[in-house]
């Protein structure tokens, strides 16, 4: 896919709604080659995608193995509004706590009191954590209003050339 059609997808209202969510899901092969999807809190920061990790976490290992990944953030009403990505994640090994990793666990309510201390409390149990950065290759929105997904635009393609038939 090319990067402009990548950025066009990437640029229109409904692909930014989903892109200042909290939540995507992250899937990848883990390293005994069965598939892995979890959820994990996210920023993006214009241009890509960034999650933080401990720096023990069992992700790590199979990503770099194979940094291959594809993300989801979606809606949960009906009908969904939905975001697929690909790309290739890279780790960034980093000390203390990243700034993002603040920023993606900062939309949550709590007072200022809390605040201060969640983040005492982070900064003592984490003297380093893992960035784990995503350039998007390949991108998809779906909203069921002006796309749909691939299976679904073939079956209506089809239709439109039977009736025409």
């Amino acid at each position: 896919m090319q990067q402009h059609t990548i950025t066009e997808i990437l640029n229109r209202p409904i692909s930014r709604e989903l892109l200042a969510r909290d939540l995507l899901r992250l899937a990848y092969v883990a390293k005994d080659g069965t598939p892995r999807n979890i959820p994990i809190a996210f920023t993006w920061n214009g241009s890509q995608i960034v999650l933080c990790t401990t720096k023990n976490a069992p992700k790590l290992h199979a990503l770099r193995h194979n940094p291959q990944v594809a993300l989801t953030i979606d809606t949960e009403v009906h009908p969904p509004k939905i975001l697929l990505l690909r790309g290739r994640a890279e780790l960034d090994v980093v000390d203390g706590i990243p700034e993002e990793y603040l920023q993606m666990n900062g939309s949550y309510e709590m007072t200022p009191e809390q605040r201060v201390e969640w983040e005492a409390e982070v900064r003592s149990l984490y003297d380093g954590m893992v960035r784990i950065v995503i350039t998007p290759t390949w991108a998809k929105l779906i909203d069921f209003d002006t796309t749909l997904p691939t299976a679904v635009e073939e079956l209506v393609r089809q239709r439109a050339e039977r009736q025409r038939a």
